[in-house]
C-alpha cells in the first residue's frame, strides 16, 4: 500500500538580514573557495569550472552560472532567484535548506547528489537530469519538468505540485510516498517505478498511455456494428 505519512514541509533557508555583496574577481568561482552570507547579484560566472566550492547563507539573485562544472560543490541555508542555470553540471553536490525560484534550469544536470529540504518553483528545468541522486523533503511547484530524467534516483516522499512532467524518466527510481497533484504525466517513463506513489484522480488519466505500453495492453475504440 502507498504510503499515507504526510511528509515534513521543507525547511526554510536560514538567510541574515544584512549580506555583503558579492563582487569580481575577489569572489570568482575557485577551487576550494567558501563564500559565506554574501548577495550575488547579475554576476557573470558562466562557464566556470570549480571543485569543492561552499556557499554558505548566501543569496543568488539573477546570476549566470550556465555551463558551469562544479565537482563536489556544497550549498546550505541559500536562495536562488531568477538565475541562469542551463546546463549547469553538478556532481556529487550537497545542497541543504535552499530554494530555486523563477530560475532557468534546462538541460542542467544533478548527479550523484544529495538533496534535502529545498524548494524548486516557478522554474524550467525540462530536459534536467537528477540522476542517481537523493532527494529528501524536496518540492517542486510550477516547474517545468519536461523531458527530465530521475532515473535511479531516490524521490521517496517527493512532492510534484502543477508541474509539467511529459516524458520525465524515472527508470529505476525509488518513489514510494512521492505525490503528484495538478501535474501532466503523459509519457512518462520508467512507469513500473511508480509503485506506491500517490497520483490525484486528476492525473492519474495522463498515466493511462505510458501503464499500458510499459504492460503490452492495447487500448482500442470501442467496435460500433454499422
Amino acid at each position: 500500500m502507498p504510503s499515507r505519512t504526510v511528509q515534513k514541509a521543507p525547511k526554510k533557508p536560514r538567510l541574515p538580514a544584512d549580506l555583503g555583496p558579492a563582487e569580481l574577481p575577489e569572489h570568482d568561482l575557485v577551487d576550494d573557495a567558501m563564500y559565506r552570507e554574501l548577495r550575488f547579484g547579475a554576476l557573470d560566472l558562466q562557464g566556470r569550472d570549480a571543485q569543492d566550492v561552499d556557499f554558505e547563507r548566501c543569496v543568488l539573485d539573477g546570476t549566470r552560472l550556465a555551463a558551469a562544472a562544479l565537482e563536489r560543490a556544497g550549498f546550505a541555508d541559500c536562495a536562488f532567484s531568477r538565475c541562469d542555470l542551463a546546463n549547469v553540471r553538478l556532481a556529487n553536490g550537497r545542497t541543504f535548506t535552499t530554494t530555486f525560484s523563477g530560475s532557468r534550469m534546462t538541460g542542467a544536470a544533478f548527479t550523484d547528489c544529495a538533496f534535502q529540504d529545498m524548494v524548486f518553483e516557478g522554474c524550467r528545468a525540462d530536459l534536467a537530469g537528477f540522476r542517481f541522486s537523493t532527494l529528501k523533503r524536496v518540492v517542486f511547484r510550477d516547474c517545468n519538468l519536461e523531458g527530465a530524467s530521475f532515473q535511479s534516483a531516490d524521490l521517496r516522499g517527493v512532492r510534484f505540485e502543477n508541474c509539467r512532467l511529459s516524458g520525465v524518466q524515472f527508470s529505476g527510481a525509488a518513489m514510494e510516498g512521492a505525490r503528484f497533484s495538478g501535474c501532466d504525466l503523459r509519457g512518462v517513463g520508467g512507469v513500473r517505478s511508480l509503485r506506491g506513489v500517490i497520483v490525484a484522480a486528476g492525473d492519474a488519466p495522463g498515466l493511462l498511455a505510458s501503464l499500458a505500453a510499459e504492460l503490452d495492453i492495447t487500448i482500442e475504440e470501442p467496435f460500433r456494428d454499422s
